[in-house]
C-alpha cells in the first residue's frame, strides 16, 4: 500500500522509532518511496503528491492493549483519556463483531486504526 508522504526522509524516523517498523527498500523513481516491514506487514510511504489527511491503514493486532503500552513507551503521545477513563474505543463492525481500539494519527497527517477484535458474550 502505498500511503503518501509530503517527505519521506522526514517521515520514516517517527514510523521507526514510535511503531518500530525497518526500512527495506527505498526507491526514487517514479516517486522518492520506503518500504516499512513489520511483522511480516509492509507499508510504503511515498511522495507522490497525495494528501495524507485523507489516508491511512487499518490494522488488526492480537493484543491491542500490548501495542497501546509499546507505543507510548516508544515516545508516542495518545490523546486525551476517553471518559470514564479509558484508552480505547469499542466500535461495533456489524454481524456481531466489535473492535477494541485506538488510532494514530502520525506527523503528516496519515492515521493508522489498530483494533483488536473482541469475544462474544455467550447467552
Amino acid at each position: 500500500m502505498n500511503l503518501p508522504v509530503a517527505d519521506v526522509d522526514a517521515a520514516v524516523p517517527y514510523y521507526e522509532r514510535v511503531m518500530r517498523f525497518a526500512s527495506v527498500e527505498r526507491s526514487g523513481e517514479p516517486h522518492r518511496r520506503v518500504v516499512l516491514e513489520r511483522d511480516g506487514v509492509q507499508i510504503a510511504l511515498v511522495e507522490n503528491g497525495g494528501d495524507p489527511s485523507q489516508d491511512g491503514m487499518a490494522f488488526h493486532v492480537d493484543n491491542v492493549e500490548e501495542l497501546f503500552d509499546e507505543f507510548v513507551a516508544n515516545g508516542w503521545e495518545p490523546p486525551a483519556t476517553r471518559a470514564g477513563g479509558n484508552k480505547f474505543e469499542i466500535e461495533d463492525h456489524g454481524e456481531g463483531e466489535s473492535f477494541e481500539v485506538f488510532y494514530v494519527v502520525a506527523p503528516g497527517g496519515l492515521c493508522f486504526w489498530f483494533g483488536e477484535k473482541q469475544q462474544m458474550a455467550k447467552g
